[in-house]
């Protein structure tokens, strides 16, 4: 580095990466304007890799809480993170309505509502994204229907040094004035070849609203839980073939009566969550080959028991829970054993519930200009 465009200082280059390195992202993006040196960081690949190992970023769920019925360009998130702290941000660079349909690694893939079958893939930190080629080029008709994306997928991995990333969106073909037939309708999407493939499979399931939103990315796959709470829905972006992975026989048999499952991230593996009327269950596929899982916690819900018909776990760490609410954010400390609210929505607020409209995010320094 030039000594014109070094900092002030006597510390060496190397000690004032390791610094940076473990700045969260919108502090450390603060210090670009402090010198080039400075600036070019964030851009790093090497930069970035480091940042990804050491920094504080602190897990946290991203909220849409527009009015629905609002006809307002531009998208707002809000951002909490486990201690409560508060922050936005702003989709006004895509510079269209969307809706967030997916969140994987710190970035977003977003729906354009104006104009269907239009996608975007943004880091909303770093202000980047990617807009995908149009799913179809001639709009649907009673010859050519649209097929349904029941499901969106994100798959996006850091570590991998192309930056690469993957969109999967998955629906029933519906012929016109006919109910869905029983083929899967698949597009991927692959960020290298910035193109679409199709095919189709002979899948029939069914998913609630809540499992739509809930995929999760791990071992080079994506994950959904099926209306039925008996077993996973996984899509192998390697070999593109759909498969099942079975759910813990406890966590299926809670599902056919009064308990509920939801399907999260834990840090790179996959989770279920199961919430009956007393306890929470937090389970982990430890073994993807033989389709182990293993129970990791076991939580009493007597402190928010008022909460318990309305608690949806939207995100989670080795340390944190994020429960939605109708209005509200808590969470619970794995490890003080602690409940906190950290988040309500102002009674002037229209809004979805937060369990429709709450994702998990992390920030990261995940780059689309690769």
């Amino acid at each position: 580095m030039d000594a014109a465009e070094r900092p002030s200082g006597h510390l060496p280059d190397d000690l004032l990466v390791l610094i940076l390195a473990r700045l969260p992202v919108k502090p450390l993006f603060r210090c670009k304007s402090v010198c080039k040196f400075f600036c070019s960081l964030p851009s790093d690949p090497q930069f970035a890799r480091l940042h990804r190992q050491v920094s504080s970023e602190e897990a946290t769920v991203v909220m849409d809480l527009r009015d629905p019925s609002s006809s307002g360009i531009h998208s707002t998130l809000a951002c909490v993170d486990g201690s409560g702290g508060f922050s936005e941000l702003s989709l006004r660079f895509l510079n269209d309505r969307v809706r967030v349909r997916a969140s994987c690694n710190g970035l977003l893939c977003c729906a354009s509502v104006p104009s269907r079958g239009v996608y975007y893939v943004c880091n909303p930190v770093t202000r980047e994204f990617r807009l995908l080629p149009r799913t179809r080029d001639t709009p649907p008709n009673r010859y050519h229907p649209d097929d349904e994306a029941t499901l969106v997928g994100l798959a996006a991995d850091p570590s991998e040094p192309d930056g690469r990333f993957n969109v999967v969106l998955a629906g029933y073909y519906r012929s016109f004035g006919h109910r869905p037939l029983d083929q899967l309708v698949c597009l991927i999407y692959d960020s290298k070849l910035n193109a679409w493939r199709r095919f189709m499979s002979h899948w029939r399931d069914e998913f609630s609203r809540m499992n739509r939103n809930q995929a999760v990315f791990a071992g080079g796959s994506l994950h959904w839980l099926t209306r039925s709470g008996s077993y996973l829905l996984v899509f192998d972006l390697g070999g593109e073939a759909w498969r099942k992975v079975p759910l813990p026989e406890e966590a299926a048999a809670g599902a056919s009566g009064s308990s509920r499952l939801y399907l999260l991230d834990l840090q790179g593996a996959v989770s279920v969550v199961q919430m009956s009327e007393a306890c929470m269950f937090i389970w982990v596929l430890g073994d993807h080959q033989r389709e182990k899982w293993v129970l990791v916690d076991r939580v009493h819900l007597r402190c928010i028991m008022g909460f318990i018909p309305s608690a949806f776990p939207v995100s989670q760490t080795r340390e944190m829970v994020f429960l939605a609410t109708q209005s509200k954010i808590v969470t619970y400390h794995r490890l003080k054993k602690v409940w906190k609210e950290i988040f309500a929505v102002k009674a002037t607020n229209a809004s979805y519930p937060l369990w429709f409209s709450t994702l998990p995010f992390r920030s990261t320094l995940f780059s689309l200009n690769t």
